[in-house]
Parts: structure tokens; C-alpha cells; sequence
């Protein structure tokens, strides 16, 4: 994996302009903040961030594959000032359950997601080497 930073660009904060990586791709659908069960136990923007993470941690296992493979994450939120009021708590999640591993990143603020209690939905993308 090789992160891609041109010259004299700044340095991104909390992602990566780019990864070049090779091996085996794991493509995960959104996940969002309910348990295994489909079962959300918070309303709480950032809370609901720390599950998905979750969620995607046990998806990357079933591949043998972990956080530090991730290439791509793909954020829709649907309310944008909710996700910049929760940086903070956002941030100590991330590193608490992916580490200091920052893949490509877009964030997108939707009308909704398909589940109604649903404030977040993260979509993954990990390159496992061969």
C-alpha cells in the first residue's frame, strides 16, 4: 500500500488523497450504527459512527482482512452540522476501533438513508496483500 501525496501539497488531515495498493479487494455495503441484530441503542450522531465502525472491524474479519487494509471510505451523513459538531468524539472513536490508519476518505451530507434512525452510513473498500 502506498499512501499518495504530491509534492507541496498540504498534508490532509484525518485521510489520505490517495492509496495505490495490490491483492485481494473487500468491498463492504454501508454500514451503519445498529448492532448484529439490527438494533440501534443510540440516537447519538458520534455513538452511532462508533458502531458502524464496529460493524465494519467484524466484516473485515470474515475476510481476514483489518483495519490497516481499508483504501477507501465513503461517509453519507445526513446532517452535515451533526458530523462537524461530533469531530471530536468522531475522532476518538476512529482511532479507538481503525488506529491511526487514515485510508482516502469522502464524506457526503444525503437527504436520508433507507433506515430512518440511521444519522450515518459508512461504505468500505480494503485491499488484503497477497
Amino acid at each position: 500500500m502506498h499512501f499518495l501525496q504530491p509534492p507541496g501539497w498540504a498534508r490532509p488531515k484525518g485521510y489520505s488523497n490517495g492509496i495505490a495498493a495490490t491483492g485481494r479487494t473487500v468491498c463492504i455495503s454501508g454500514m451503519i450504527g445498529w448492532d448484529s441484530q439490527g438494533k440501534f441503542h443510540t440516537d447519538d450522531f458520534a455513538g452511532q459512527v462508533r458502531q458502524a465502525l464496529r460493524n465494519i472491524v467484524e466484516v473485515l474479519a470474515e475476510a481476514k482482512a483489518a483495519p490497516e487494509h481499508i483504501v477507501r471510505m465513503t461517509w453519507y451523513v445526513v446532517d452535515k452540522k451533526e458530523y462537524i459538531t461530533a469531530y471530536k468524539e468522531i475522532g476518538i472513536a476512529y482511532r479507538e476501533i481503525i488506529g491511526r490508519h487514515f485510508p482516502a476518505m469522502t464524506a457526503v451530507q444525503v437527504v436520508a438513508l433507507i433506515e430512518d434512525d440511521a444519522r450515518v452510513e459508512i461504505e468500505v473498500t480494503a485491499v488484503v496483500p497477497e
